[in-house]
């Protein structure tokens, strides 16, 4: 059960953009953007890819946010996360800016640790909300301590948060999916399905289990080349809790994908296209697996608008170096927009016999 294709794509419900960008009809603008509300995190986690960054205490300001997402609106922006290189939830204004950005057209989202999911939180912005997913990587708080690299209280903390931001979704007659994923490390593996019985036990939507993706810069090395076909066999007890209510997405594919011994294409064709991030420095990346690389950088919002970032002269340069000089085997391995370019690939280069439907 994956209804949300969480271990696939969607940008084949978007045939306008796609079609955009492939007869180059008009500027692309991207449908999907990641943003940074805060570099400061509460956790250090074993795994964390964006390690190098350094967590840096700085926030994005209200305001010129609110009006650099009114612009992404108007651009064609379809749905934005609140997640980054730091702890969303840590940004004060953020449910405010949730609520302006459902009301700028765009679908809002948060990926987060779930310690400060206040109750005031929830109730201003789980209406406004397409979906939260919280990260708990243990199923037990002795575990989680250890790989979130913080108290054992707050695994306790996170589940008990989630517990009321279901109450609150209830109450509310909320549309907002809540769920909770899981990296799934050597250390951690046995606790698996007991947050997915802890998140269905709750009342969330689904837990997701989802393998370790090694980011070409971070600090941290130690689960650097980890496969899973040790782990495969755990699939059945957790898809064995799947109901109409609640179901559990193994990403079984993209467990798979880590074996391959190279990419499927040879050109990232969504970079810089249909997805963008924002750091909590201001600045845009068309790419998150890139964040600090100047290559990468089209400009910064507290010093331009959303517009002429995008369509200027950087990120016009950064189109033309991934076109022609970028070499992926430089590229994370699956990364966010991996199904993405693969769909894009076939696209532009389609197998013989495609009239024979």
């Amino acid at each position: 059960m994956d209804k949300y294709k969480i271990d696939s794509h969607k940008i084949n419900y978007h045939v306008d953009r796609v079609h955009e960008w492939l007869y180059q009809t008009k500027t692309v603008y991207p449908i999907y953007v990641e943003i940074s509300p805060s570099g400061a995190c509460n956790h250090r986690c074993s795994f964390c890819a964006v390690d190098y960054i350094g967590y840096k205490t700085r926030f994005l300001e209200k305001e010129l946010l609110k009006t650099r997402i009114a612009e992404m609106g108007e651009r064609g922006v379809r749905s934005i996360m609140f997640a980054g290189e730091g702890e969303p939830l840590l940004h004060k204004d953020l449910a405010e800016i949730i609520v302006h950005t459902q009301q700028s057209g765009i679908e809002a989202s948060i990926t987060t640790n779930a310690v400060a999911l206040t109750e005031k939180f929830a109730r201003e912005a789980l209406p406004h909300t397409a979906w939260i997913k919280a990260s708990i990587n243990a199923g037990d708080k002795d575990t989680y301590a250890k790989v979130h690299q913080t108290k054992p209280q707050d695994f306790e903390r996170a589940i008990a948060n989630l517990a009321k931001a279901v109450q609150i979704k209830r109450e509310m007659n909320a549309e907002s999916v809540l769920g909770a994923q899981m990296v799934l490390l050597p250390e951690n593996a046995h606790g698996a399905l007991t947050l997915a019985k802890t998140g269905k036990e709750i009342g969330l939507n689904s837990v997701v289990i989802k393998p370790y993706s090694q980011h070409k810069m971070s600090v941290t090395r130690q689960y650097e080349g980890m496969r899973y076909d040790d782990y495969l066999q755990m699939v059945d007890g957790l898809e064995g809790l799947n109901d109409e209510n609640f179901h559990v997405v193994f990403r079984r594919h993209t467990m798979d994908k880590l074996a391959e011994p190279e990419h499927y294409y040879t050109k990232c064709q969504a970079t810089p296209y249909f997805w963008a991030y924002v750091m909590a420095s201001g600045d845009l990346y068309g790419c998150s697996a890139y964040l600090q690389d100047e290559r990468f950088c089209y400009g910064n919002i507290n010093e331009s608008t959303f517009t002429e970032i995008w369509e200027g002269e950087k990120r016009r340069k950064s189109a033309d170096y991934v076109e022609h000089e970028l070499d992926i085997t430089e590229c994370r391995k699956n990364c966010r927009m991996d199904e993405v370019n693969r769909y894009l690939w076939d696209l532009k280069h389609p197998p013989a016999h495609v009239n024979f439907i």
